[in-house]
Order: structure tokens, then sequence, then C-alpha cells
């Protein structure tokens, strides 16, 4: 219970980020526009801007969803199997989303920040590091394995209970018929 407690404490924290991204992205292009079509000097940060705060709000979408198990591929795989083979297909999906969490977006996501915050790249109009752009990278990726590491947690759980179900059924039929 204290880990969906937790969860569901994520889910709205980056519920409201996401929130605060989209609207801060819709204010900077509607300003991008009245600039352009209204003042006819357009402004010169926000397509930069947009474009990194899309990458955030991609980046973190995406985690968003996985946690609220809505991603369309993994329900449509998992969808096709009943009973053993679909808790073994749930089982893979997460080791697999956890693995490339782990290896491709935690690992490389930070080794790509640690090289931009290094080489001192910094953006062209914001004139930010763009190793702060990137750190949603690894941000994302602790997101999805912890996600991930939930719903491990869940199908164990889930196959833990079913098997003492079946347990205790047999137990009770052999009572039943004064089988020990």
């Amino acid at each position: 219970m204290r880990l969906h407690n937790i969860k569901i404490s994520v889910d709205k924290v980056l519920e409201w980020a996401l929130i605060v991204l989209m609207a801060a992205n819709v204010l900077n292009v509607l300003w991008q526009v009245f600039t352009r079509f209204v003042m006819k000097n357009p402004s010169s940060f926000t397509e930069e801007l947009a474009r990194y705060l899309l990458i955030w709000i991609g980046l973190l979408g995406a985690s968003y969803v996985a946690g609220k198990k809505m991603h369309l591929a993994i329900d449509v795989v998992v969808n096709r199997f009943t009973g053993r083979v679909r808790r073994l297909t749930e089982y893979l999906i997460e080791v697999l989303i956890l693995a490339f969490a782990l290896l491709v977006m935690v690992f490389g996501g930070i080794r790509l920040v640690i090289i931009t915050l290094t080489l001192n790249q910094i953006s062209a109009v914001l004139r930010i590091k763009l190793g702060y752009v990137y750190l949603v990278l690894p941000l994302s990726g602790l997101l999805l394995m912890f996600y991930s590491l939930l719903f491990l947690a869940e199908i164990y759980k889930k196959q833990k209970d079913t098997l003492f179900d079946i347990q205790n059924s047999s137990t009770s039929q052999d009572h039943r018929t004064g089988a020990l």
C-alpha cells in the first residue's frame, strides 16, 4: 500500500509538471505568433524555447503514460495471451523497459549531460547550458525505472496471491474429502 501512495504522489507531481510545461509552451508559441504577425517583429527566443520545452514534455509525458499503463503497444502484446504466458509476457516487457531505461536513458543520459556540461555547450539564443536541457533524459529514465519496478512488484504479488488462493482451495477441498 505504501508503494501505491508513493506512485500516486509521483503521478501528481508529474501531472503538474507537465501541465506547467505545456502551459508555458502554449504561452510561448502565442507570444511568437503575436510578435510575428501583429508586431511584425518576431521574438528571437521563442522557437528555441518551444523546442526545449517540447523535449521535456515528450520525455516526461512518455514516463507519465508508461506509469499509467496507457502505452498502446504494451497492451496490444499482453492482451494476446492468457494465464501463465500472459504473466511471463508482462514480466518480460517490464524487464525490457527497466533495462532500456537504465542503460539507455539513465546511463546514456548522464553521460550525455556530463559531456555537454564539460564541453560547455550553450544554446544559441537562450544561452543556457545544453546539459540542463538533456537532464530530462536521465530523469525520465529514473521515472520509467520506478514505474517498471513497481509494476514488477505488482505482477509478483498478483502471482503470489493467485498461488496462495490455489493452495488454500486445494487444502480446503482436501479437508472436505477427508484427504490430507
